[in-house]
């Protein structure tokens, strides 16, 4: 076994590694193969140097590093943000990117993409518009609301709500409330940020409006609702309503705001679910006198990733003037996009239109019929010890939305015994496509509720590649 400083020596130059033969395509294509080289080179040298056991000659071998220098050259050269197959069942997939776009949605992206727009530019006057009137109108005849803006998501347009209208004064809100949606960001610590002081009333499970009435002083900037939709409060409960806290705000001046989350536009009945929870419309929280709404793009609207803002036009007046408008405003993508999924709701053409609506409202029976035709092209290509099966199972809404409604689906499940699921599973996720599904039983499961049927071949040449060997 050679020693640390031998093995320095013998490691190929770089000239000696350009002109390698299998590196001929990259150098005409990629200008970074001599970087790339240098990097694999100098990784050799610290493993070399930092190596406490025997080395081995492998280490120096010029075909491993040239596979590795064509490893990271293909790495680099492949987007790292990719298209998935997913076959999760869960609709509003947060770690997949929620919602997909209609494509009315990703036709008006690209319009505005490969062009300039009038953005900001009003074509009747010739003079400076708003970003914000491309679908702010849209906004107000669906939900009812005297005014409207978007920012970048709901996060930021709760963070705003309470800085433009509360910043250095107390807000009110039900103990029940105080929500903690993905990646730990809290409700508590959105209102410390913005500047306003949190005044907890009632209880976990109970608040009354008399809890809020008697925390209300000099000092309260409004009265703020939350909509618990990633979790359900069931039994001895109580919640003040829209109407009570309306009542009030009119009694001491105070806006009162709420924060639904997700935001549906259509009721649950035309969608066919049967939910266990409570989801109330935009429209209905609206209608209900509340001043400001707040909602998500990417959730239930079936959009892109926005926070919606809708109430009444003094309140929203003084929202868009707030400094900290400008820094969460929405891009020219998220107009694009956001107006060509509002319009789907204008024209009443939503369920059809919309990806994420559509698979919402799949009934059981038509994925069941698409799974046996997948099962049947997956049985004819793979050996009789494959286990392929068809079990009836539950989709998930996902996205933090209707937490505890299950949607009856069927379910692809597949075992074998020369492959372990989560091998199965792992394979999958780094095939081309990737295919995202879970593990139920020791068994693999798909779900075809949220697989599109234009992939539905690739989907059947990933599996049967895997389980083939290929």
């Amino acid at each position: 076994m050679r020693q640390k400083n031998e093995l320095l020596r013998a490691i190929p130059s770089v000239d000696r590694l350009l002109q390698h033969s299998d590196l001929k395509s990259w150098k005409e294509k990629n200008k970074k193969v001599t970087e790339v080289i240098r990097k694999v080179l100098d990784n050799t040298r610290s493993n070399i140097l930092s190596q406490e056991l025997e080395l081995n000659e492998e280490i120096i071998d010029e075909e491993i590093i040239i596979k590795k220098v064509i490893k990271k050259l293909r790495d680099k050269s492949e987007p790292k943000l990719k298209q998935v197959i997913n076959a999760t069942g869960v609709v509003l997939h947060t770690n997949l990117g929620r919602a997909v776009l209609s494509e009315e949605a990703q036709q008006a992206v690209a319009r505005v993409a490969n062009n300039y727009s009038n953005l900001e530019f009003n074509l009747e006057s010739g003079k400076r518009g708003s970003r914000y009137s491309h679908v702010e109108e849209l906004l107000c005849e669906l939900t009812g609301a005297e005014s409207a803006l978007v920012v970048n998501n709901n996060a930021s347009a709760v963070l705003l709500v309470l800085t433009a209208l509360a910043k250095g004064k107390q807000v009110v809100v039900s103990r029940g409330q105080l929500i903690e949606i993905g990646g730990s960001f809290r409700i508590p610590e959105i209102m410390e940020q913005s500047q306003a002081e949190l005044v907890e009333v009632g209880t976990t499970n109970k608040t009354y409006s008399s809890d809020y009435e008697r925390a209300i002083g000099e000092e309260t900037g409004l009265l703020l609702k939350v909509h618990t939709s990633n979790y359900v409060i069931k039994g001895f409960t109580k919640e003040t309503t829209n109407e009570e806290l309306v009542d009030l705000g009119q009694k001491y001046n105070l806006p009162v705001v709420e924060d639904l989350g997700s935001g549906f536009l259509v009721d649950l009945d035309r969608l066919r679910i049967r939910a266990s929870e409570i989801e109330p419309t935009v429209q209905s929280c609206v209608s209900s006198g509340v001043d400001v709404v707040t909602f998500s793009g990417d959730k239930l609207l079936g959009g892109p990733q926005a926070g919606i803002i809708v109430g009444r036009e003094s309140y929203i007046s003084k929202i868009k003037k707030c400094p900290l408008t400008r820094a969460v405003r929405i891009d020219k993508f998220t107009v694009a996009a956001l107006e060509a999924t509002l319009r789907s709701y204008y024209f009443g053409n939503e369920i059809e239109e919309i990806p994420t609506l559509r698979m919402l409202s799949s009934k059981q029976e038509e994925i069941h019929r698409r799974s046996e035709k997948v099962i049947a092209k997956l049985k004819s290509q793979l050996d009789s010890d494959i286990e392929i099966e068809l079990h009836s199972g539950n989709s998930q809404v996902g996205g933090g939305a209707l937490p505890t409604t299950d949607l009856p689906t069927a379910n692809i499940s597949i075992k074998a015994s020369r492959i372990n699921s989560k091998q199965l599973m792992d394979r999958m996720r780094d095939g081309k496509p990737s295919v995202i599904a879970r593990i139920e039983n020791e068994r693999v499961l798909l779900d075809l509720r949220t697989v599109f049927p234009n992939q539905e071949e690739s989907l059947i040449s990933a599996i049967v590649g895997i389980l083939r060997g290929k």
